[in-house]
């Protein structure tokens, strides 16, 4: 009875000396990747660099998000969608060899070139847009274009 309890409390500090040295290597290994190869008396120093590092980093990301609000001011600005058209303005011959481009940014500033294609001559119109209009006279066309373009993700 006595052989019985020893065996089971041999077994129980088995059990238990096996769970520590688990835990142990666990802590060891989770150290290890801490200190980075430092010793430990390192520590405050280590815990140092890493405030600086952590400083380091914050100033570098308010240095982006400044670089990202600058790009994105001037993505507004550039004429980020074109659209163009082709059509035959004389029914009666020819092909569809005109055509009205339109070049806008997200405000709708930008400009709209057509041309008309004859046997005789080649025509080429540009018109400015403002907020996706002009202060010439646009034709069907040109009106299509900038609608088109317009509705462009």
């Amino acid at each position: 009875m006595i052989e019985n309890i020893f065996i089971y409390i041999a077994i129980g500090l088995a059990v238990l000396s096996a769970i520590f040295l688990f835990w142990i290597i666990t802590l060891e290994i989770r150290l290890k990747k801490i200190f980075r190869g430092h010793k430990a008396q390192d520590l405050e120093t280590i815990f140092v660099d890493l405030g600086q590092e952590i400083d380091r980093l914050s100033k570098k990301t308010e240095q982006f998000d400044e670089i990202l609000k600058h790009f994105n001011l001037r993505l507004k600005n550039d004429l980020s969608r074109c659209h163009t058209i082709r059509f035959n303005p004389f029914a009666d011959h020819g092909s569809n060899q005109s055509f009205a481009t339109c070049f806008i940014n997200d405000k709708g500033d930008g400009v709209v070139i057509s041309s008309l294609y004859s046997r005789d001559k080649v025509s080429v119109y540009a018109k400015p847009l403002i907020k996706y209009a002009s202060e010439y006279e646009l034709s069907a066309e040109e009106k299509r274009v900038i609608s088109e373009t317009r509705t462009q993700i």
